[in-house]
């Protein structure tokens, strides 16, 4: 994985997300540590996603391992090869199968984050759309043939697919608005795209498309994006959701049932390579995969697909399986993770000093003094401090770092994350 020279913006909003607590979306790839050979396989499926193929992962790691971060990290990633990327948390009201508008309520969400390299924050849509107007465009000038006679001939590339007539229908709309400058049209046709209309006639009299994107239509439309992205010249489209574990605390087995067989669908059809240019990786925790009774071992077809390797034991390890699964940072890992969060924090800060290299191993030490094995299992509070003890020292010259070590106390001692770790451990199982 290539790691370019940190910029001005990655920098303070990786340090701003780090002292809130929550996962850095810009800047990642730069404290990146201890998961080379997870990154390299990983890696080998988006350049297969990029060749026209398909790949699915299941994300497996226990709370604090870094899952979110580390989904972050392949978004980046996936961008600067020229993959569309997509994500979503999924909570009670999105889910990947349903009646009641949660799958919609995902395939929105999905929408509204869509990213590219150009784009990274999300709201990509309407520039993949007109990039793909564009490219006809410029198409038409070389081949001296009329503009709307190439967009309806790559058109056709989607009329195979499922609701792919519709599809062609929306985009070609999305043309004649762009030649006639008429927004509300555009804005119509945005509409469909992203899942917002509710109702057929609406849609039919705006659009003239007998059909809308609604809950059993999520997994097929994303495949037409896939496949759309591709013809707008961009490698393919990458879904990244996160928190799967919201399945497995779903209480109705119906309702459970429904969004693992969503799921064995969208593996068979990645796995068999039926769609072009489209990856799906998922991040849950170890009991949403494997508890017999929850997870999805209790589905007898995932469990048979997603079983570990039986010759992966004793230290061996097999990347290439549908299942990734990430292990809490090891304490050498963290004391790297430490030194390149000092190198990033005085990036471009010339009036900081950095910590000196005896300042970590005695940060560790306090650490582990007042968090016990919690430092490494759930790194996010230890992270905090570290950044905070980092802003103390930058904005207070003079100040030594030893005597603020001696005074500091962490936000959360080891009792407190214990019991919260608990706390939500046993709400899964209720």
């Amino acid at each position: 994985m290539t790691n370019p020279a940190l910029r001005p913006r990655e920098r303070n909003a990786l340090i701003q997300s780090l002292r809130a607590g929550v996962t850095p979306r810009l800047g990642a790839r730069h404290i990146q540590v201890g998961r080379d050979a997870e990154i390299a396989a990983l890696d080998k499926d988006l350049e297969r996603i990029a060749d026209g193929g398909s790949a699915f992962r299941l994300v497996i790691g226990e709370y604090g391992s870094g899952k979110t971060f580390f989904l972050n990290l392949l978004r980046g990633e996936a961008m600067e090869r020229q993959l569309v990327v997509a994500h979503a948390d999924l909570n009670p009201g999105r889910r990947l199968q349903s009646s009641g508008g949660e799958a919609r309520s995902l395939y929105a969400e999905l929408m509204k984050n869509m990213a590219t390299r150009t784009k990274p924050e999300g709201g990509a849509l309407t520039t993949i759309v007109e990039k793909f107007i564009t490219t006809a465009l410029s198409e038409a000038r070389k081949a001296g043939k009329k503009p709307e006679d190439i967009i309806h001939e790559r058109l056709e590339n989607l009329s195979e697919l499922v609701m792919g007539y519709d599809f062609a229908t929306v985009i070609a709309a999305y043309w004649r608005a762009y030649e006639k400058d008429d927004d509300t049209l555009k804005a119509n046709a945005i509409r469909w795209l992203r899942g917002e209309f509710s109702a057929k006639t609406d849609a039919r009299h705006a659009l003239g498309v007998r059909e809308i994107i609604g809950d059993a239509a999520l997994y097929d439309q994303i495949k037409l994006l896939a496949r759309f992205c591709r013809l707008a010249g961009y490698q393919g489209l990458l879904i990244c959701l996160d928190e799967l574990v919201n399945l497995y605390k779903l209480a109705n087995p119906l309702a459970r049932n429904g969004n693992y067989e969503q799921i064995l669908r969208i593996l068979n059809d990645l796995e068999q390579g039926s769609a072009e240019g489209l990856g799906f990786i998922l991040g849950g925790t170890p009991e949403f995969l494997t508890d017999p009774r929850r997870g999805l071992y209790s589905y007898p077809a995932l469990q048979s697909r997603l079983a570990e390797n039986p010759f992966a034991r004793n230290g061996l390890v097999d990347l290439s399986g549908p299942v990734l699964r990430l292990n809490n940072l090891s304490r050498k890992q963290f004391f790297a993770l430490l030194g390149k969060l000092n190198e990033v924090y005085h990036n471009e800060q010339d009036n900081f000093v950095p910590l000196p290299a005896e300042a970590l191993p005695a940060f560790m030490g306090h650490c582990e003094k007042k968090l016990g094995e919690a430092t490494f299992r759930t790194p996010r509070t230890t992270i905090k401090a570290f950044i905070d003890l980092l802003a103390v020292l930058e904005q207070n010259p003079g100040s030594r770092w030893e005597e603020l070590l001696g005074k500091m106390a962490l936000t959360v001692d080891k009792e407190i994350l214990d019991q919260e770790i608990s706390d939500e451990l046993v709400s899964l199982v209720l």
